[in-house]
This record gives structure tokens, C-alpha cells and sequence, in this order.
């Protein structure tokens, strides 16, 4: 794999958006059934009598996509050594059987290891949102990347 990204492509401001999938009931139902089978996840006539109206994803679930889709815009082009941690996850609206999600990444901070020059540390907001351009998840994380090369 060719490293496209480095600490230096990830200036404080930087902007991306991705497209994301709509989501199935099937899915919905396959994920909570394996990682977080509460009623309102598994079940989508007990679920219409829970607050939600109806079933919903897991927020795990869209976690997990707001990652799938950070890995294919850039995080596996990049020099990434891994992350130390999310600071936040807010589960803003729920996430429902077709809906279709679109993440936005920022970049909100950006400073290069003071112990270790060849590294930096990246804080990213990623926001998604559904169809309606409603926001369903914010979280904001760290990423560690290796710092350019000199050439």
C-alpha cells in the first residue's frame, strides 16, 4: 500500500465528507442480534411499543460505520499508528431501517509529538447524518500519524 496521508495532510480546519450505505432491517437486526440484542434492536413489533416507534440500529452500529467509512476516505492510505481513544459519542436521533448515512470529518486539532518528532497527534470530529441531514452521531478521536519523510 502506497501512504497517501501523513501528520501534515491533517491541518486544523481540513474538511471531509463520504457517502455512507442505507441501512436494511435485516442489518439492523443482524448486528444487535450478535452485539446489542435490546428489544428495540431485534424485535420490530415489540419495538413499535418502545419510545422509538419502531426498531432502530444500535448506535454501536452506526459507530461502527462512521469507522468503515473513515478507513475507506483515508485512514488506510494513511500513515496511521493507531489511535489513544475517543474522547465523546453522542448519539444525536435514531438510526432507522433505510436511512442512509453521510459522515463529515474535521479536523479540530493537530500537534506534533513533542517527545517523539517523527509522530503526531490528529483530533478529528466526525458528525453523521441521515438522508434528511439530520444528525444521528458525533464523536470526536485522536488518530497518531508518522510525520512526512523528509525527502
Amino acid at each position: 500500500m502506497t501512504v497517501q496521508y501523513y501528520f501534515e495532510d491533517f491541518p486544523v480546519g481540513m474538511t471531509r465528507e463520504m457517502q455512507g450505505p442505507a441501512l436494511t432491517e435485516t442489518e439492523i437486526m443482524e448486528f444487535a442480534g450478535k452485539y446489542d440484542p435490546q428489544y428495540f434492536h431485534v424485535d420490530p413489533e415489540r419495538a413499535k411499543e418502545s419510545i422509538y416507534g419502531g426498531l432502530i440500529a444500535s448506535g454501536w452500529q452506526t459507530v461502527g460505520i462512521c469507522m468503515r467509512l473513515v478507513c475507506d476516505a483515508y485512514l488506510l492510505k494513511a500513515a496511521s499508528l493507531g489511535s489513544p481513544g475517543v474522547k465523546d459519542v453522542n448519539w444525536r436521533r435514531p438510526v432507522r431501517a433505510g436511512d442512509r448515512l453521510r459522515l463529515k470529518m474535521t479536523v479540530i486539532e493537530s500537534k506534533p509529538s513533542q517527545s517523539k518528532p517523527d509522530r503526531g497527534l490528529v483530533l478529528h470530529r466526525w458528525e453523521v447524518f441521515n438522508q434528511r441531514d439530520e444528525q444521528v452521531l458525533d464523536m470526536n478521536g485522536y488518530g497518531m500519524y508518522s510525520r512526512r519523510p523528509a525527502s
